[in-house]
């Protein structure tokens, strides 16, 4: 369970930077959203685009020396309709301090040539978003941070999606045929804020997974329409 914001990436032997604003949001049953959002100087000036999202499953294998090798399962992905066949895995060091690094292959957008590359990671602590009438602004919820996991598999309709609300972070992707949508939502001055969207397909958000009452097993969607996302995680930690 992780809240991680990539603070750089290197491609060796260039130096590190970072292009985009990427977090990825992992619950404790290793689900995850992982959004990349290319900042306006990458995006041409005319505001933020997409550079990569997707989400599916994880797992990780102690390899020693504190080294884990961790594994990225793609159910859905916005660079392909084959998400499966996406190879995604790496070694990864957390250093102690809230920082990991990891290391690994994959293909350098750049070139499209697959390549070793470096990323470095800031690891969060989820925190509580404020109950009304229940809990101080301040404090945050007195049950401790909510996680919510809703998942779309709809194999006839062809569509599949994810979202992952941890605390004060929430994030979204949806694929419907050869359509793709994102969102990424944080909780801020008292209310929840959308940070960012692309794409014209309906992910549900803060307001619809936000419910007390869901349980595993429930479903979330717009009243009328034929889309329904099955609820597989609930809970605080």
């Amino acid at each position: 369970m992780s809240i991680s914001i990539r603070e750089s990436i290197r491609w060796p032997p260039d130096p590190a930077s970072e292009p985009t604003s990427t977090v990825v949001l992992t619950s404790p049953g290793r689900r995850f959203v992982d959004v990349r959002v290319l900042l306006p100087e990458e995006a041409g000036g005319s505001g933020s685009g997409l550079d990569w999202a997707f989400a599916g499953t994880s797992s990780s294998v102690e390899v020693g020396d504190g080294v884990w090798h961790t594994t990225w399962r793609h159910v859905v992905d916005s660079r392909t309709n084959a998400p499966a066949s996406v190879v995604d895995e790496g070694d990864v060091l957390p250093r102690g301090d809230g920082v990991t690094l990891e290391t690994g292959r994959m293909v350098n957008p750049a070139t499209g040539r697959v390549a070793e590359y470096e990323e470095v990671w800031a690891d969060l602590e989820p925190e509580a978003v404020p109950e009304a009438g229940r809990d101080s602004p301040s404090t945050g919820s007195i049950r401790g941070a909510r996680y919510v996991v809703v998942e779309l598999s709809d194999e006839a309709r062809v569509e599949r999606g994810m979202v992952v609300c941890l605390g004060r972070y929430c994030q979204g992707v949806v694929r419907v045929g050869d359509r793709f949508a994102a969102e990424r939502w944080l909780w801020g001055d008292g209310t929840w804020q959308r940070k960012y969207r692309s794409g014209g397909q309906w992910i549900p958000g803060p307001e619809q997974m936000g419910r007390d009452t869901l349980s595993v097993g429930d479903e979330v969607g717009l009243p009328d329409a034929l889309q329904r996302w099955a609820v597989v995680e609930v809970g605080y930690l």
